[in-house]
Order: C-alpha cells, then sequence, then structure tokens
C-alpha cells in the first residue's frame, strides 16, 4: 500500500510540474507576440521588418576591391522627378524628403554630420533634431511625451521645406565579395541639399543639411510606393526598388581620394571634368567583365562583331574614298569646262567695229541751179 501511495504521489507531483512548465512557456509566447506589435510604429515597420533589410556589415578581409563614388542627383531631371513629386502630401503619398523628416521628428531615424568627404557614422557625429531644425529655420512644436532622452516634435506640413530640397548627394559603394565572386552597388548614405535664395534674390545656394544611413531608412522606403513612368499611373514600385535597381540619374562629382578634392577641383576645365566622369563610369561599369576569362561562345561573339564592325569600316572608308573620288572629278570637269568656255568666248570675240562720221549734206541754198526750162529759152 505504501509503494502505491508514493508512486500515486510521484505522479501527480509531475503532472502538477508539467502543467506549470506549459502555462509559463505559453505566458512567453504571449509575451513575445505583444511585444513584437509593441514595436509597430506609425508608418507599419515592426523589428521583424528592420532585420530583414539590415545588412550583415561586410569587413574590408571578404573584399576584393572597393571603391566610393558621390553622385549629385539633380531633382529638376525627369529621371529623378520620383523623389521631388508630390511636393505636398496627396492620398497618402509623400516625397523622400517628408519621409525623412518625419521619422527623425519622431526620433526613428538618426542623422549624421556633413563633413563634406570625411564622412564618420559614429554616435560622436550625431546631430540633434532640434539643432537642425533651428538651423535651417525650420518651425516645430515640442510633441507630447517628447523628453530630453527622447525628443519628439511636431511640424505642420506647410512648414516643411521640402519644396527647395531640390538635389541630394548620395554616396555609392561599389564592391566585388570574393565570397559570392560577384560586384554590388550598395548606398551607403543619402544627404537632402537645400537650395534657397538670399533676401535680395540672386542665385540660390546649396547647403547640404546631414547625412542618413541607407540601411537605418530602407524599411521606411519600402513602404512607400510611387510610380516612374508618366505611361503607367500605377505605383509599380517603391523607393526602396528605385535606388536598388539605380533608376536615377546622377553625376559623379567626387570620388574617395587622399588629397579628399572634388572632379572639379582635380579638372578645372569642363571638357576634361566630363571626360573624367565618363572614364570613371566606364572603369565601374567594366570591371567585372575584366576579371573573368571569356567562354568559347563569347569568344565567337566578340569575334563576329570585330568583324562586322571592321567591314563597316572599311565599306564607310571605301565610300568615303568614292565619294572624293566623285568629289574630284566634278571638281576636274568643272575646270575645264570653265576653261573651255574662256577659250571660246575668246575666240568669239571681234574687234568693235569704228564708225566713221558721216559727211554733212550740201543744203540747197548754197549754190544756185539753173532749171532746163530757161537753158533752152
Amino acid at each position: 500500500m505504501k509503494k502505491l501511495l508514493l508512486t500515486a504521489i510521484a505522479t501527480l507531483l509531475s503532472v502538477a510540474a508539467f502543467a506549470q512548465e506549459s502555462s509559463s512557456s505559453s505566458v512567453v509566447r504571449r509575451r513575445g507576440a505583444d511585444d513584437r506589435n509593441a514595436t509597430k510604429n506609425a508608418a507599419g515597420v515592426t523589428q521583424r521588418m528592420q532585420s530583414h533589410y539590415e545588412d550583415s556589415p561586410m569587413s574590408d578581409s571578404e573584399l576584393q576591391w572597393m571603391r566610393v563614388i558621390y553622385r549629385q542627383l539633380d531633382l529638376t531631371k525627369d529621371q529623378n522627378a520620383a523623389l521631388y513629386y508630390p511636393d505636398e502630401p496627396i492620398d497618402g503619398q509623400e516625397n523622400l524628403f517628408r519621409i525623412i523628416l518625419r521619422q527623425m521628428s519622431d526620433n526613428r531615424l538618426s542623422a549624421y554630420e556633413y563633413l563634406d568627404g570625411r564622412e564618420v557614422f559614429s554616435d560622436n557625429y550625431k546631430v540633434k533634431m532640434r539643432d537642425v531644425l533651428d538651423r535651417f529655420h525650420i518651425l516645430y512644436t515640442d510633441a507630447k511625451g517628447s523628453t530630453e532622452k527622447n525628443p519628439r516634435f511636431v511640424i505642420e506640413e506647410a512648414d516643411v521645406p521640402a519644396s527647395e530640397v531640390l538635389s541630394y548627394y548620395i554616396i555609392e559603394r561599389w564592391e566585388f565579395d570574393k565570397r559570392s565572386n560577384r560586384m554590388r552597388t550598395r548606398i551607403e548614405a543619402v544627404c537632402p541639399v537645400l537650395h534657397r535664395a538670399g533676401d535680395f534674390g540672386g542665385e540660390a545656394v546649396k547647403y547640404p543639411m546631414f547625412w542618413v544611413k541607407y540601411d537605418e531608412l530602407r524599411p521606411y522606403l519600402s513602404t512607400q510606393n510611387i510610380f516612374t513612368n508618366d505611361d503607367n499611373n500605377l505605383a509599380t514600385c517603391t523607393y526602396d526598388d528605385y535606388f536598388q535597381l539605380g533608376l536615377y540619374n546622377g553625376e559623379i562629382y567626387k570620388t574617395r581620394n587622399l588629397k579628399n578634392k572634388s572632379l572639379m577641383q582635380l579638372h578645372p576645365d569642363p571638357e576634361e571634368l566630363a571626360h573624367a566622369q565618363d572614364s570613371i563610369q566606364k572603369r565601374l561599369e567594366g570591371y567585372e567583365g575584366k576579371l573573368w576569362v571569356p567562354s568559347l561562345e563569347e569568344l565567337a561573339e566578340r569575334r563576329e562583331a570585330a568583324e562586322k564592325a571592321e567591314l563597316a569600316a572599311a565599306a564607310a572608308a571605301e565610300g568615303t574614298e568614292l565619294d572624293e573620288a566623285a568629289a574630284d572629278i566634278k571638281q576636274t570637269v568643272s575646270r575645264s569646262s570653265r576653261s573651255k568656255r574662256g577659250n571660246s568666248s575668246a575666240r568669239k570675240a571681234k574687234p568693235a567695229k569704228v564708225k566713221k562720221p558721216k559727211a554733212p549734206k550740201a543744203s540747197s541754198s548754197s549754190s544756185a541751179v539753173r532749171s532746163v526750162r530757161n537753158r533752152k529759152r
């Protein structure tokens, strides 16, 4: 009997412990769901979504080659107009600068000081949102629940200077990863540039505002749909797709160098500057193709293309030679015809006749003539 009682007590204790563990685990799962829902913000971005878009940092030991390119995106160009329009929020759509400023005012996005080529994205170079608003004279009020550690601001739509942000600076990193043996272009940071004229008018002055890391901005850009083509008014892509697919048109104004000089400083002549920008772009696009040994099919295609190019050049040269020969023949014929016309005109020409002056007629009253009738008499 004692053994039976002991076994019954042991089974009851084990059942109670199992029930307690299961209930505690269910509580933990519910708490995790509540935490995930609590991490949602106004833009609908969760912590899981942010972790999905965050790229693992790549060390320099994993790279075979890397180059940093600075580009300027002019929003007046049609290819970059998707970053500017709509200049005012319409049907839940807003431009890039309004998204950046709203996330910064809600303290969900960090900004870094603009250092003109010496960018350091660390906590020591973070800028405070209040200082940014005061520096660029943007009106604001403190939001409810704002504290010193978690400052939040309210900016009216009419006070956002979205119409004055007419260009952006972006930092591109062209990297060749030796682990995956592929070339990729990654945007590192974005800087809105404010174009403001003086009190007395004149040409607008550019004011780079701050740098924003693209990896931190990317989750919010992936929630905003835009359309990039006037022929299709459907919003077929997001801001993140726009940057990842390279749909923008940016002019290279600087590359990372030891002297920290822009291309305009290195090449003051406009023609030299355009040639340098074109050569840099071609080297970036052709770097990956030079790393691999072409296959037999690629070699055959290249050979055919070269032969076609040679034939076309030869035909063009023959055409130019024929044109030159025809022009020479026409020129000689025209010369000979002009000379023949000159000789024939010389032969046909006769000396002009000299007209002799006529003798004046004698008047009837000068001499008297007898009439026949008087003579017969």
